[in-house]
């Protein structure tokens, strides 16, 4: 199936490993212009040589702290000079900040929404005029299947994912006369840097496959996901295969969720 992103410009947050990058990998091996956005350098030119060698084409890269608007604005507008539209947004930056709720200050809360909400708003508020200019856009919240059912222990990211949710249906609603479209991943169990330590610090003498089929996941599907398969319902999302696809919210959790 032809996804149709060949010269799409698309900008991809949290860029330079794990989800972000296999998403910057997938948009770029179908033809669309690619921009990346992390914190660490040298893991953003890692990532780019990544890309580079697999497709052929040689991302942006940008050095930006999410949670600051100013170098939210100025990403995007480095994309929007760099190939001259902006037309996909991917919003994935992010980690994994859990604790009881009796153990998380405010500061935990200020710096968790000013990462994972407040910098998919300043993102997606930058790229509105660029996504306007060619005609609409799509723009996708990468979020957690804990944003619809947090379990114990697990603020104030269920929190500030559960916020992301909201944002997702609304824009979705306010963004649709733009033909701007907006949706939402919500992520389980894929494997990640994080996933990895658990494997090697719990259980060092499996494999990685026998590690990830572990009924203790309790994923229905046996495994745990892997960051490409998390990239393929993204590309889907932002591409012309989901022209009606606006204001959902997909699980990509190998079942284990309780809600669709």
């Amino acid at each position: 199936m032809d996804l149709g992103l060949q010269g799409k410009v698309a900008l991809i947050t949290g860029g330079s490993k794990g989800i972000g990058l296999a998403t910057a990998l997938l948009l770029a091996s179908e033809g669309a212009q690619v921009a990346i956005v992390a914190r660490d350098e040298k893991g953003l030119e890692e990532a780019a040589a990544r890309i580079e060698e697999q497709t052929g084409g040689r991302p942006l890269t940008i050095a930006a702290d999410v949670a600051k608007r100013e170098q939210c604005e100025r990403a995007v507008e480095l994309t929007a000079e760099h190939f001259g539209s902006l037309d996909i947004l991917v919003n994935n930056a992010g980690t994994s900040a859990a604790a009881p709720f009796e153990r998380v200050e405010a500061e935990g809360w200020l710096d968790d929404l000013d990462l994972k909400l407040f910098g998919a708003v300043h993102f997606a508020k930058a790229a509105l005029p660029h996504m306007k200019k060619a005609g609409g856009g799509a723009i996708v919240n990468v979020t957690a299947v804990a944003g619809k059912t947090p379990p114990a222990s697990s603020l104030p990211t269920s929190v500030s994912r559960a916020a992301g949710l909201a944002l997702t249906k609304a824009m979705s609603k306010d963004l649709a006369g733009n033909r701007i479209r907006v949706n939402a991943v919500c992520i389980g169990l894929i494997r990640s840097a994080q996933i990895e330590r658990m494997w090697q610090s719990s259980h060092s003498e499996l494999t990685w496959e026998q590690f990830s089929a572990l009924p203790g996941h309790g994923i229905p599907l046996g495994r745990i996901g892997e960051a490409e398969e998390a990239a393929r319902a993204i590309a889907f999302l932002v591409s012309d295969a989901a022209s009606y696809v606006t204001g959902t919210a997909i699980n990509i959790d190998g079942g284990k969720s309780s809600v669709l």
